[in-house]
């Protein structure tokens, strides 16, 4: 992609920097955080604390280490959608740095970002690379492409950072929520980070909404952070066990990003790839034990049909961009976790092939 074409427009550089920091039960993880926001060599000019009623005392333990935090306390945990929208509101400063609770960053950092948000004025999000605490040589997410199915193509995933492809700042797709520096004008004028989804591919759904509304997003390669574990219960990285809980959500939330964002046409269009994907991933799920999970996760999608639609509509009065300019056709993004090299990984390569070339049919049909 080539941002270049689109850094004319009447952005301010980004000022002062306000930084929100989404918490729930973080006291494993938000120390290391903390610490490293207020570590910046670009000073944030303020930091705000969006606690998800945690019970481990976290956010007690930080106010009463940084008292210059803003602590913002919510009733009950929603998920990070909520918390994230509640730190933009509250931000007094156009340009936020929103993390979650995991995320360490290096000191340069910030700094980095703010540049990279100078040199390119259409930037709505700018992400920097992150890659594994426990293996920083490793890239963990680096932006992606928006493939038609409903997920990210994501660029370097698990790819050595000696080895990862890109230099400087690129015009991405899609952003991964773990760091971004965010404008909140374009974000608070499309809703935000939507509710519906509690956790799991809301950051798909926001990079949709912004692009189709013409907003750029951006990789910043030199800026890096650090990824710890991960949200309980949702991570997976590795291994042969599935979450059940994170089969429910891939389940339900990625049929929301379908029909919410995605014209009428490209559904259509879609729909052979879409029900090949669903068989396979049917199958995955009676193979590791979380069709249960799956099932509801479908049922529970259905149940949100009207809410889903109300939704449809307000996205699609904003949409700039039709869908067969945001969209790809692969690759197909694997955890190495679910790759093997014997029927799982024909399967899975059958299936990346089949999605590919059938996009090369439907996006001549996409709206």
């Amino acid at each position: 992609m080539n941002g270049e074409a689109l850094d004319d427009n009447p952005h301010s550089a980004p000022g002062p920097i306000s930084v929100v920091v989404v918490n729930f039960d973080g006291a494993q993880h938000l120390p290391h955080c903390l610490e490293s926001v207020f570590a910046q060599t670009l000073v944030p000019d303020e930091v705000l604390l969006v606690d998800n009623a945690s019970k481990d005392g976290s956010e007690r333990a930080a106010c009463d280490r940084y008292p210059s935090l803003r602590l913002i306390r919510l009733a009950s945990n929603e998920g990070p959608c909520p918390a994230r929208n509640a730190g933009l509101a509250a931000a007094r400063n156009p340009w936020v740095l929103l993390l979650d609770n995991d995320a360490v960053l290096l000191p340069e950092t910030l700094e980095l970002l703010a540049r990279a948000a100078e040199l390119h004025p259409s930037a709505a999000v700018l992400q920097p690379r992150s890659v594994f605490a426990s293996e920083p040589s490793r890239v963990h997410y680096d932006g992606g492409s928006l493939h038609y199915v409903g997920l990210f193509s994501l660029r370097n995933f698990y790819v050595p950072l000696a080895e990862a492809a890109g230099k400087g700042t690129l015009e991405v797709g899609g952003a991964v929520s773990v760091a971004l520096l965010v404008r909140r004008e374009p974000l608070l004028a499309l809703g935000g980070f939507d509710p519906a989804f509690f956790i799991l591919f809301e950051d798909l759904d926001l990079s949709l909404r912004l692009r189709a509304a013409g907003h750029a997003i951006f990789s910043v390669e030199d800026a890096l952070v650090h990824h710890r574990g991960g949200t309980q219960g949702i991570s997976f990285r590795s291994g042969p066990d599935y979450p059940s809980s994170r089969a429910f959500f891939h389940a339900r939330n990625r049929w929301f990003v379908l029909l919410k964002n995605y014209s009428w046409s490209t559904l259509i269009a879609s729909l052979p790839g879409f029900a090949i994907y669903e068989l396979v991933w049917f199958c995955f799920a009676l193979s590791n034990g979380s069709l249960i999970a799956h099932l509801r996760g479908k049922w529970a999608f259905l149940r949100a049909l009207p809410t889903t639609l109300r939704s449809r509509r307000s996205v699609q009065r904003s949409r700039l961009i039709p869908d067969r300019e945001l969209l790809v056709g692969g690759p197909l993004t694997i955890t190495p976790g679910l790759k093997s090299s014997g029927l799982r990984g024909l399967v899975l390569a059958a299936l990346d092939r089949s999605l590919t070339l059938w996009w090369r049919v439907a996006r001549r049909f996409a709206g």
